[in-house]
């Protein structure tokens, strides 16, 4: 079985990382949605909310689960069996970034990280540009799935 971690912090899930979650699918048997938990990171939304936005989203899925994990992402993958990282590029700075982090994966056990280019539709959001707009009372909801709600 093939089966991807597709790590985040995802605060909260865009529409970004919902085109590649779906595009994954065609490449994975499964994919397992990690949201990672950083007892040092500030978030603007809880953990329990963030994964509810994430399992009300892909509820008839049966080829996506969804759970939180702390740690690092290589041995989360060994727990759960993932033989693979599912990421999305945006631009260059984002592959030179997700780059030096694979190989680090790669080497410290022998996961290989999938890139997938984000689509031209969703190229410019991210998590935080999307609470910007929250905080500041925007409207955000072209930028992210229906499932995310405040």
């Amino acid at each position: 079985m093939r089966r991807a971690l597709f790590p985040g912090s995802f605060d909260p899930i865009t529409k970004g990382h919902e085109d590649i979650i779906i595009r994954g699918l065609n490449l994975f048997d499964e994919i397992v949605i990690g949201v990672g938990i950083n007892s040092e990171k500030k978030y603007m939304f809880s953990s329990e909310k963030r994964i509810n936005f994430i399992k009300n989203l892909f509820i008839k899925s049966n080829k996506i689960s969804v759970t939180s994990y702390e740690g690092l992402t290589v041995n989360f993958c060994k727990t759960i069996n993932a033989n693979y990282i599912l990421r999305g590029l945006r631009n260059p700075g984002d592959f030179e970034f997700e780059k030096a982090i694979a190989h680090t994966n790669r080497k410290l056990s022998g996961i290989e990280t999938i890139f997938l280019l984000t689509s031209v539709e969703t190229s410019f959001i991210s998590s935080g540009i999307v609470r910007e707009i929250i905080l500041n009372n925007g409207d955000y909801r072209s930028l992210v799935p229906n499932s995310v709600k405040l």
